[in-house]
């Protein structure tokens, strides 16, 4: 079944893992379709240079699943240094290390309650890690069919080397603050930063 999500990321042309492990199978629709959904989809089109900036923002948004007013005051108060921060919400860091497999299933992981920050919960997704935080799986919720299997999928996961995972505690620790050269994500900052500077 189609959803809306697919029909952004063929639209903007980038493959964001929204739906899990079928991102990197063949039913992936980036596989299947790679090209703009729609009657004229695999026709060439031009676009502006808004259209452009538009395009990166969107690509931003869908990645860490924020809405128009959320990335309109992070690049307002943060300019380009917009996405360091972002990389440092609760959801993007239980992703990065492998606890969930996708941004949104790491956003209902952490609403539901099953995510500890220094061994206290924190049901919202966009609290953001500091140095030495320390983030786990409540012990109540370890047993849940949702992280069965866990241990043995962190073994075999790399997170970026700001943050440290121990997959055998099935613990991740934030060492330190993202740098540029940490973030491999398919957007131009500077075209959104232009975008929220007209």
């Amino acid at each position: 079944m189609k959803t809306i999500k697919e029909k952004k990321e063929r639209a903007l042309g980038t493959r964001f893992f929204l739906k899990a492990e079928r991102c990197n199978s063949p039913k992936c629709v980036m596989v299947r379709r790679p090209y703009r959904p729609g009657v004229h989809g695999q026709k060439r089109h031009k676009i502006s240079d808004y259209g452009r900036q538009l395009q990166e923002k969107q690509k931003i948004q869908i990645t860490y699943g924020l809405t128009n007013r959320q990335m309109r005051n992070s690049f307002k108060r943060y300019s380009d240094k917009a996405v360091l921060v972002l990389e440092r919400r609760l959801d993007r860091v239980v992703f990065l290390l492998g606890f969930a497999a996708s941004p949104r299933i790491a956003r209902q992981f952490i609403s539901h309650g099953h995510i500890l920050v220094n061994d206290r919960k924190v049901t919202i997704a966009s609290y953001l890690v500091n140095i030495g935080d320390v983030i786990t799986i409540r012990p109540q919720s370890k047993s849940l069919i949702i992280f069965e299997g866990l241990q043995a999928k962190l073994k075999k996961q790399s997170p970026p080397a700001w943050l440290k995972l121990d997959p055998v505690k099935i613990k991740g620790e934030c060492l330190a603050k993202p740098q540029g050269d940490d973030i491999n994500l398919p957007f131009d900052i500077n075209l959104v930063v232009q975008f929220y500077s007209r």
